[in-house]
């Protein structure tokens, strides 16, 4: 791993998603790291140390703002932007996701230019 790269933790539980997600990231210069579920985000959030967390919100095991309030939660991972990406374009849902501590959302099926200039302005600012 390039310690020069910015780490994102990609949590999608439907593996095309995930692997396109996954291979479009590292084609932009990011190190990705993978999550199916909110637990396996949680400890992963923990110890491989992201700049940026892309979570989806249907998760199983842990669903996305259990997973984002219990990342919140931890040391020092209050800084560290969460995109939430979800399939449902609810409103109550969107302030849902940033009362747990989302920094964004993104909605699917996702537009991979508009979350990659996303990603760029969180991890830039």
């Amino acid at each position: 791993m390039d310690p020069q790269k910015k780490r994102i933790l990609l949590v999608e539980d439907f593996d095309d998603s995930r692997f396109s997600l996954s291979k479009l990231l590292q084609i932009e210069g990011y190190d990705v790291i993978e999550a199916v579920d909110g637990a396996q985000a949680i400890s992963l959030a923990e110890t491989a140390s992201p700049d940026l967390i892309l979570m989806d919100l249907s998760l199983p095991v842990v669903d996305g703002l259990t997973a984002t309030r219990s990342i919140r939660g931890q040391k020092g991972m209050t800084h560290i932007p969460i995109i939430a990406l979800s399939g449902h374009e609810m409103a109550d849902l969107q302030s849902e996701a940033a009362e747990a501590g989302c920094t964004d959302y993104v909605m699917k099926p996702i537009d991979f230019d508009q979350l990659n200039s996303l990603v760029s302005k969180h991890l830039d600012s």
